[in-house]
């Protein structure tokens, strides 16, 4: 709890200090950060001979081809699929220039393999496996508004406990460690410092718009969207877990793209907290040689899209 209201008190200060929002985001993926802006993202990498790789590619969005996905809710959904999409082909080339051109490359059909078997382990954990485990305490609880509420307890400490014990993996723990040094990069420009190492690493690894911060919203907003549901028959009861995954994700989308645009929100700074504290599990201290990757791949969007043109409305960018 003192955590959290240190976090909610710094806010203010965080957000007075900085020079400009930039509309720039990223991911961290092997040995590596993934950086985009609104119309391109770019990728670095350390190979095994201690250089760093870095590509760039175009970025159109799906929803600049069909005006009609920017409805709310939907444009949420859209946004995650093209981030997901993005992610995999990031995912694949940082894996394959890591390890160099010994080993055997990755293709996109093992990492894509890879990302949906994660993803049904994802829904089994976090949506079905809660409503088991609750509803093996349904006759304590009865089937009301309380059901709902522990179910969406037992999903977040489900979700706590997943991210200490993946924290304690070494490979996974470098991730998080460029994780780190991709926050640190971005609030260095949005703070108007010089894109070096010694002035990177004079910020923090906590950023407001973080994805952590999103997934803790979806947990949230799951319970409500949940309670909706009622206590139909099970097997409904266990498909509208899954197919109500999308709805939650942009209701979620939307709330975070609300709170990013009005961080000096008291009330929107206090529902951020908790967000901003799970990020002390999904961030890590980089080392320089670390920061220098993160700054190669932000270096590249900023060449790309220069950061003192005007904004473009509407478009949230994730950090």
């Amino acid at each position: 709890m003192k955590t959290l209201i240190r976090i909610a008190l710094a806010l203010p200060g965080m957000a007075a200090l900085w020079a400009r929002r930039a509309q720039v985001g990223g991911q961290a993926v092997i040995e590596g950060v993934m950086m985009r802006g609104v119309d391109h993202w770019a990728l670095a990498v350390r190979r095994p001979d201690d250089t760093i790789g870095v590509h760039d590619f175009p970025l159109v969005s799906w929803m600049q081809r069909h005006p009609v996905l920017k409805v709310p809710v939907v444009r949420g959904v859209v946004a995650l699929v093209e981030s997901l999409v993005i992610g995999v082909r990031a995912l694949t080339m940082s894996a394959n220039e890591s390890m160099g051109e010994e080993e055997a490359p990755l293709g996109r059909k093992e990492i894509g393999g890879t990302l949906l078997v994660a993803l049904a382990f994802a829904v089994g954990l976090f949506f079905l496996a809660p409503l088991f485990l609750t509803g093996l305490f349904r006759h304590w609880i009865g089937g009301g508004y309380l059901f709902w509420a522990v179910e969406g307890c037992v999903r977040v400490a489900i979700f706590l406990v997943y991210l200490a014990i993946i924290t304690q993996i070494k490979d996974l723990r470098r991730v998080f460690e460029y994780h780190g040094a991709e926050h640190m990069s971005i609030h260095a420009l949005e703070h108007g410092q010089e894109l070096t190492v010694d002035n990177v690493e004079t910020f923090g690894t906590l950023h407001l718009r973080c994805g952590t911060s999103f997934l803790l919203v979806v947990l949230v907003v799951a319970v409500f969207v949940f309670a909706f549901v009622g206590r139909p028959a099970w097997y409904l009861l266990l498909l509208s877990r899954v197919i109500l995954i999308p709805l939650i994700a942009g209701v979620s989308y939307e709330i975070i793209k609300f709170a990013g645009r009005h961080e000096n929100n008291y009330l929107v700074r206090a529902i951020m907290a908790p967000g901003l504290a799970l990020q002390w599990m999904t961030t890590k201290k980089p080392d320089r040689a670390q920061i220098e990757v993160a700054i190669a791949a932000l270096d590249k969007v900023i060449e790309l899209e220069p950061q003192d043109r005007p904004p473009v409305k509407g478009v949230e960018v994730m950090a």
